[in-house]
């Protein structure tokens, strides 16, 4: 009888490890707290070579994947190119990953709707228990539930997310929304502007609505990074109604004033090709930074995997790519009759120290945006490593190994 795997998260990640231990011989079930399908909103996903051979691994289609972008650009104050250089490179979205994996996991084995409550191991077997009353029992718990892990807070409660001091907005761009001399500036790069004193913004085209790769049928994934000190943060998770959200808010409940304020901005620090890729966006939202790494990746019975185990800043590109790198490790360390305890022994020490280097190097690259950097002392201590050439430069590439 195979020995049974139960995943608590359906995110890419978690598809990722049930699709790689389904292989791997193993019986899966996922568990996911949702109770639709996810959706992320067509937010733009930065790929890897790693990441292309997990999904191959996996079952995964990996035709016609998303848009290639052959260069990297950089613009002034003014809009105008001031920089520019090869780096082609493959950029999905993450509704066409999770369609891709979520196609690897049979629908009566991916369980939404699903809240883990408690777990419990005993004798090399984990127990688990949920909200809504369901139990299920298993030889292997994979903690693939996010940065807001309940399996990670069984296993280490002192590990919290800590925010970094800024927020990221994003938002999507119809390519055939745009007026023609922005869209012919900007829209086929990875492009790249520093506004003075302002965070950084990047962007990237993707595919449309259901990976619809035709061109004028593409989208701009537009990213802007930007200081917020804890009592600003505090007011932009508040919502319309004076609910307050911890961590995060839901993209319809940021109030119309956060959004406004946001465009005011744009108009007043950002080129006028820019402001074009803002005013044109839609679902626009903005997510906290936050810094966490665990001290382990494994429990008894137990293996956290993905955001569960280190958040890693969005900069390096590398969330998905490590999350689906966390899955192949798994189940080659738990594969054939290998001990299960043995087995995790195996994928921690594959995997921690690689998690630990990517998250220090996530830290790196933005640590220029934090409050402490902001001032003039800090701005001259990063200038010479955090300019717009070095930036475009390191961003979205794995040179942390």
């Amino acid at each position: 009888m195979a020995r049974r795997a139960l995943v608590v998260g359906g995110s890419i990640g978690g598809l990722a490890a049930a699709a790689l231990l389904d292989r791997a011989g193993w019986d899966v079930e996922v568990f996911e707290r949702v109770e639709v399908e996810l959706s992320g909103r067509g937010a733009g996903i930065v790929t890897h070579p790693p990441l292309l051979d997990a999904l191959k691994a996996a079952g995964a289609d990996t035709g016609d994947l998303g848009v290639v972008s052959e260069h990297r650009v950089g613009f002034d104050a003014t809009g105008a190119e001031i920089a520019r250089f090869a780096f082609s490179q493959l950029v999905t979205s993450w509704d066409c990953l999770q369609a891709r994996l979520r196609a690897r996991v049979p629908d009566d084995r991916y369980h939404l709707g699903h809240v883990l409550q408690s777990f419990a191991c005993d004798g090399g077997r984990v127990q688990l228990r949920f909200a809504n009353g369901h139990e299920a029992e298993g030889d292997l718990l994979v903690g693939a539930d996010g940065f807001r892990s309940t399996v990670r807070q069984a296993l280490f409660p002192q590990v919290r997310p800590d925010y970094a001091g800024y927020v990221v907005w994003r938002g999507l761009v119809s390519e055939a929304d745009l007026p023609a001399a922005a869209r012919d500036q900007v829209f086929d790069h990875f492009g790249f502007h520093l506004p003075e004193g302002d965070g950084e913004v990047i962007g990237y085209p993707i595919a449309g609505p259901e990976n619809d790769l035709r061109p004028g049928h593409r989208r701009y994934n537009f990213v802007w990074y930007r200081t917020a000190g804890a009592e600003q943060l505090r007011d932009m998770l508040t919502d319309e109604a004076g609910v307050t959200h911890d961590l995060s808010i839901p993209p319809p409940l940021i109030r119309g004033d956060v959004l406004a304020g946001l465009k005011a901005d744009a108009r007043a620090k950002l080129p006028a090709n820019l402001i074009a890729m803002l005013d044109h966006a839609h679902s626009l939202f903005f997510t906290p930074i936050y810094d966490l790494a665990s001290p382990a990746m494994t429990g008894p019975s137990v293996a956290l995997a993905g955001d569960a185990a280190f958040l890693a800043r969005p900069h390096i590109g590398a969330g998905v790519t490590k999350a689906c790198e966390d899955a192949v490790a798994l189940a080659e360390c738990l594969s054939g009759d290998r001990p299960v305890a043995e087995g995790l022994r195996a994928y921690e020490a594959a995997r921690l120290a690689a998690n630990r280097k990517a998250w220090a190097r996530s830290r790196y690259m933005g640590e220029y945006l934090m409050p402490q950097f902001r001032d003039a002392a800090g701005k001259a201590e990063w200038a010479a490593q955090h300019n717009l050439h070095t930036i475009m430069r390191d961003t979205a590439v794995l040179n942390f190994a």
